[in-house]
Order: structure tokens, then sequence, then C-alpha cells
């Protein structure tokens, strides 16, 4: 390779720590990425997966992205007309329409504040979209007919906490959980929004023949329901619908709506979990409903798992003190007719898989891209979805805070053809190298390298500080093949495996095959 720099103090691109992220909570802060090529996805936080006709859809921090080779190509929507720089929190697909929903975060007072863009849907696969604007109410919007009730409603009209969660359908109708705006519904392709009356949070259900008295609103300071802020919402069929809330638990209506019956943590005999509900899931092989129940209050709730196999009645836990935020399913047999499933439970301390129903759970293996041996550095999962191949193989498709994975199973568990997609930028020609994020944090990330070769080589990386000091050989003769996207990961420690200092540090790559390279690498804690 050729010297691309004659002095260290050249700057290298920078990327910033962090994808934009989905809040856990009712409001958290701010964090970007840069965006890239369609090589992979255009970035490296993987909220959601929604794999529909083979084709599979990411929501993002930097947008959607689209691709209809099994990863082979990407299309990135970031930066287009439509979705600008928006960032996804929520995708659907429904009747030949895609749909994904659009945030991204606003400086309020100097706080970092979630606000809803609205939705965007297309009925070709991605080549034409439409935009629906935020769903919010007008100030007149202070009562909701409910049977023979008039609610009092605290109307929700700006778009500050307010974002589209989670997307359900039934027959021609459109659900979504918005954080501030609670359920809503549509039946003309988001022109129009109606407000959903769900069970205050001192009632468990909720009928339009009650006569009832109480007030429609997420809180703003101590007062209003927990269970008007929506975090998620499932369809099973045009009747029977979930509902998931931020602290009201699990709501179920089977009458498309109207109705609705309350599980949270103090109402049942084996109660969910936790009253915080990140994510509903529908089980087809024995029609079982899964929950993220994350704990939010006393000690008496917990994060976990919670699952029913008959529609509400019996609640069972498992996977405790896992902080899940998404499921998949693989399933065995034809459609309308499974032998069976396993069950994919993505949390934040990392990807499980259950073959019997939850009894038991196996956590994936190191995950390491079998042909360029990258590693996903990360405990941190936030999405997993499954493919069966026209071969019968099964690609099951991974999204975490750093990178997508996508094991191509054959058959066994959890064995098969790793390939890692990393978000980063295009290297221009052999001679370039990066690293990103950059600055990093050691002690909440790792920083990777990224260089290329033109011919087989053996490669040497080390790291020196500003006094050209040696503090780390990452790799030492190590065999490199003819590759644009090698990848080596610095996790921000000196050879005696201790984090190095803030400050500025360099990296030098030296091949037999040409000239070494440089790169900076800025460290801040």
């Amino acid at each position: 390779m050729k010297k691309i720099f004659s002095a260290f103090i050249v700057l290298m691109p920078m990327l910033s720590s962090f994808a934009q992220t989905i809040p856990l909570e009712y409001s958290l802060g701010k964090n970007r990425l840069s965006k890239t090529s369609d090589q992979t996805p255009a970035s490296n936080t993987i909220e959601k997966i929604l794999i529909q006709d083979n084709i599979i859809w990411l929501a993002t921090g930097e947008g959607l992205s689209k691709s209809t080779d099994n990863g082979d190509s990407w299309t990135n929507y970031f930066n287009t007309e439509k979705f600008g720089t928006e960032s996804i929190s929520a995708i659907g697909y429904s009747a030949g329409t895609i749909w994904a929903a659009t945030w991204h975060f606003e400086d309020r007072l100097g706080t970092s504040t979630p606000v809803g863009s609205g939705l965007r849907y297309s009925q070709d696969n991605g080549v034409t979209w439409a935009v629906v604007p935020q769903p919010v109410d007008q100030p007149s919007d202070t009562v909701e007919v409910y049977g023979n009730n008039r609610i009092k409603a605290l109307p929700v009209t700006n778009i500050d906490q307010n974002f589209v969660r989670q997307i359900a359908f039934t027959k021609n109708t459109i659900w979504i959980a918005t954080s501030a705006g609670g359920i809503r519904k549509s039946v003309d392709m988001g022109i129009t929004w109606k407000r959903v009356v769900v069970p205050p949070d001192n009632l468990d259900s909720i009928k339009p023949t009650d006569t009832l008295n109480f007030s429609l609103g997420a809180p703003s300071g101590p007062f209003g329901n927990l269970n008007d802020i929506g975090f998620s919402v499932l369809a099973i069929d045009d009747s029977t619908l979930y509902y998931g809330t931020y602290g009201g638990g699990i709501n179920k209506s089977t009458d498309g709506g109207k109705s609705w019956v309350k599980f949270n943590h103090i109402n049942e005999t084996k109660p969910i979990s936790g009253t915080q509900v990140m994510d509903l899931a529908y089980n087809e092989f024995d029609k079982s409903i899964w929950a993220a129940t994350w704990k939010l209050f006393g000690d008496t709730e917990y994060w976990g798992i919670s699952f029913t196999k008959d529609g509400g009645l019996t609640w069972e836990t498992t996977l405790p003190d896992a902080r899940t935020l998404d499921f998949g399913f693989k399933y065995f047999g034809t459609a309308g007719s499974y032998t069976g499933a396993d069950i994919f439970a993505a949390t934040q301390n990392g990807i499980y898989r259950s073959s019997n129903g939850g009894s038991k759970w196996i956590a994936a293996p190191n995950i390491k891209d079998d042909l360029t041996n990258v590693q996903l550095n990360t405990t941190n999962f936030l999405s997993v979805k499954t493919n069966k191949r026209s071969d019968n193989s099964t690609d099951i498709w991974i999204g975490t805070d750093k990178g997508l994975a996508r094991l191509n199973e054959t058959n066994g568990f959890w064995t098969g053809n790793w390939k890692i997609f990393l978000a980063s930028q295009k290297l221009e020609s052999v001679s370039e190298t990066y690293a990103f994020p950059n600055p990093f944090s050691p002690k909440q990330e790792s920083i990777r390298i990224k260089y290329a070769t033109s011919q087989p080589a053996n490669v040497t990386i080390r790291i020196f500080d500003f006094g050209m000091n040696l503090v780390r050989t990452l790799i030492q003769n190590a065999p490199r093949d003819v590759r644009s996207d090698h990848f080596e990961i610095w996790d921000g420690r000196d050879e005696n495996k201790k984090i190095v200092p803030n400050g500025v540090y360099f990296y030098r790559i030296d091949s037999d095959s040409g000239n070494p390279s440089f790169g900076k690498i800025m460290v801040l804690m």
C-alpha cells in the first residue's frame, strides 16, 4: 500500500460514536452516525427488521434500507426527497404496502427531545413513496365519544415525544402505537386518524356499554394515564389486538379495538414481569403471544419475557433480567401446518434462542464474519427476524447497535455461515484507511480500523501515543487476502489491558506488499 500521509497531523474522516437510537424511556438523549454507500445498510444501528416476499427491510438510525438479494446489495433511502435525514422507528407491511415511521431529535432548551415526523408508505416496493404527517390532535379535540360516554381528552397537538413505535394492520385499517399519542387507527391510508379509547390506569377493562368518567391522555408531569403512552401494538386477526404501554401493561381487544381488558403486574395471579411493554409478537406455531416486559415500578417487577398460550388468561415468564427488545421465530414445516418453532429474543444482554417454548435459552456464539473475520463487538441486540430461502436454508437476521449480522443456517443450532454488514465510509483507493467511530470512548465501545489490500499480504497494525511510543500491537504478520474492506478492532487498551488516557493516538499499517499507511484516533471518555 502507498503511504497516504506525510505527517501524522493530517486529520482522518470522523464518524460520531452512535447512530440515532430510539429512546427506550419516555425521553432520552441524541446520537448520530454518517451515511454510507449501498454496499451496506446506511447505519450500524438496526432498530427493526421486516422480511416480506424475500425483501429485507431495515429501520435504522439513518433511514430505511432495503435488500432484494439477501444482503448482497442495499438501497438506502437516507437523504432522498421523501425521507431526508430522518431515522426510522417502525416498519410494517400489509396488502402490498410497506410503511415506515420517521423521527429525529430536536433541541428543546438544551434537552434532546424525540420528535415524530410522520409515516411514509409505498405500494410498489419502495420505488415511489407517499408522505403522511405525524398524527396530532386539534386543540378542539377535547372529547372522545365512546358508546354513550363523552370522554374528556387531553389533545396531543405537537410532535414532541410523539412518534410511532410499532405498526399493526387489520382489514383496511392501520394501527399505530405512539409515545405521546397512545394508540390510533386510520381507515383511509393515513389521511385521518382516530384516537382509540383504552382503560385508564385505575380500570382493568372498558366496553362501550359501560358508564365511564375519566380523562384520556398521556401524562404531563404526575397526572394522566400511563396506559395512554403507546409502546407496542400487535394484530392477530381483524378483530384481535394487543396494545402494550409504557406503564400500564398489555391491553387486549377482541372486537376490533372497541372493548379492552388490561393485563399488568398487579391484576393477575401469575402476572407479566413488568408493566413497560417494549414489543409484542405472535408465534404462529402454537398461537402464543410474546411480550418484552420491562421493570418500571417497585421491587416486585423485573425485566423479562412474558408469554401466554391462552390469549392472556394466564401468563408465564422466562429469561429473567433480560431487557428484551424484539422477537423472531424460525418455523419448521409448512405455513398453516407448522410442526415447531425456535424462538429468538434480541436483548440488551445478548441474543438468545429457545427450541422448547422458552423453558431453556441458548445464547448465540461469538458472531464473526466467516470471510473477513470481523467480529460483531456488542452485547446490545435490537432486532431479529428469519427468512426461509428457496434451498430450504434459513437466514437469521440480527440487528444491533454496532452493525447487522446474517446467519445462513442449513441445519443444526446456531451453526452455518455468518456475514456481518458494517456501515462505513467507502475507501476510494487501496492506499486509504480510516477509523470509526472517531472520537471514541473505550468505556462504551471499540474502534474499527478499515483498510484495503490489492494483493494477498501479511499485515501488522500498531497503535502509538502522541509521543510515538508503542501502545499496542493489534495484529502482527496476519495474512490477509485481497479485499477493499478489511476491519481490525481496537478496544482502547494498551498491551497490559489497561484503558488508555484521553488524547490523540496514531496507528500504522505495515504490509509486506507496499509502503505503510497511517491514521489518527482520538480517545475521549
